[in-house]
């Protein structure tokens, strides 16, 4: 445990984040489940998609995933979508 006032402030501040961004990549790994479920079901729709295109580049936007990750996620969903229709 650090000793110095501006360390503790740190330490302190760091877990709390760290809850933040796990609670926020969590979101967004259940809007991509929940997505890929409804494409399963046969009930995937244009708005689904909107929503969890929308959801992942924010994701992106905010730093809780790479560009490239929410891209992956993107076209993933959407070729499901597309394919299931």
């Amino acid at each position: 445990m650090p000793n110095i006032k501006s360390a503790i402030k740190r330490v302190e501040v760091t877990k709390k984040k760290t809850v933040a961004n796990k609670s926020k990549k969590s979101a967004i790994r259940t809007v991509v489940k929940q997505s890929k479920a409804a494409v399963a079901n046969g009930t995937a729709d244009e708005a689904l998609l909107k929503k969890t295109q929308k959801a992942v580049d924010q994701a992106a936007a905010k730093g809780h995933m790479s560009k490239q990750a929410a891209a992956r996620a993107k076209s993933r969903v959407a070729k499901a979508v597309n394919e299931a229709k």
